[in-house]
């Protein structure tokens, strides 16, 4: 298979748009947007789902405070405030009637200058919301998915900073993603420069190894997830021993299980590494991805600081 096909996107009634809520389909930008010649623009992916107690949005303040830590890494002074970002997120949410969905904020430099010089250029908000179901389809998340490691090499630390969630930085995602899908697998896992494991396209990776979870660390040229995050603290609540460690490509041949996460992709075991089966979903796996729904559902009080409701 080419991997999973998105859908075409689902409208939904309104977009907020620097502090005002515009219909839909009137949620333009100029052609000569900054952002759209030259990538300047960072943003959050996030998602909102039904619980007992309405929509709750999963980790919705470490997301904009991870949001407004990308633009001041790209010197992008923001008009709103961590704060009014929520408020603007719980808005768009709440505006639109969704129980569960997608949501996507993204700051960009707007119209007004060319060049590549983005410091003149006028800064501009957005925060949309839309339902999506799972991101690598729900066979992926039971069944587990083949993945393959890509030719492209993850962008680099002094390049373009993967710590920074910037619009600019998934040409390299865009590129690896292409060819793993045309290779027939549904995602890539991108090494760095120096050989070690990085992360998929839009996914932290995790190995589990004689019970012990493995995950590659921030220094080798990540993305800090929040899911990543999240799986790490249940996965200790419950007793596991994560261990942030370098990896290489044939430490996930000889995984006894592999799973990969991320706001979008949620928990999505992995049953093979270029053609090296793994197996389906191992117990580990599937206990942890278990629990994470668990969470993000609103039926594990244990962890309710991380719901934001609506």
């Amino acid at each position: 298979g080419r991997g999973v096909q998105m859908a075409a996107l689902p409208k939904v009634d309104k977009i907020w748009m620097d502090g005002t809520l515009v219909d839909w389909d009137a949620a333009q930008v100029h052609v000569l947007t900054h952002a759209l010649h030259y990538g300047t623009g960072v943003f959050e992916g996030i998602r909102c789902y039904e619980t007992p107690d309405g929509p709750a949005i999963f980790r919705l303040r470490e997301h904009m405070e991870r949001f407004e830590m990308s633009a001041r890494m790209l010197l992008m002074d923001l008009d709103f405030s961590v704060d009014e970002m929520i408020a603007a997120v719980k808005e768009t949410v709440r505006v639109n009637k969704l129980s569960s969905c997608y949501i996507r904020p993204l700051a960009f430099r707007g119209y007004g200058i060319m060049g590549i010089d983005p410091t003149e250029a006028p800064i501009n908000v957005i925060v949309a919301a839309w339902p999506w179901g799972a991101y690598l389809g729900d066979e992926a998340l039971n069944k587990g998915m083949a993945v393959g490691v890509s030719s492209w090499r993850q962008r680099t630390i002094n390049a373009n900073p993967p710590a920074i969630k910037a619009t600019a930085n998934y040409l390299n995602s865009s590129l690896a993603r292409v060819e793993a899908n045309r290779h027939g697998y549904a995602e890539a896992i991108l090494l760095n420069e120096a050989g070690l494991v990085c992360e998929g396209t839009g996914e932290n990776v995790f190995i589990v190894k004689k019970g012990v979870i493995l995950t590659p660390p921030i220094s080798d040229g990540i993305l800090e997830g929040l899911t990543r995050d999240s799986l790490m603290t249940i996965a200790r609540d419950k007793g596991y021993t994560v261990v942030e460690q370098s990896l290489v490509r044939t430490d996930l041949y000889s995984a006894d299980e592999m799973f990969m996460c991320g706001s979008a992709a949620e928990v999505v075991p992995v049953n093979s590494v270029d053609g090296r089966v793994i197996g389906e979903a191992g117990a580990i796996t599937k206990e942890l991805q278990k629990a994470f729904f668990a969470v993000v559902k609103g039926e594990d009080s244990a962890y309710e600081a991380w719901l934001d409701r609506v």
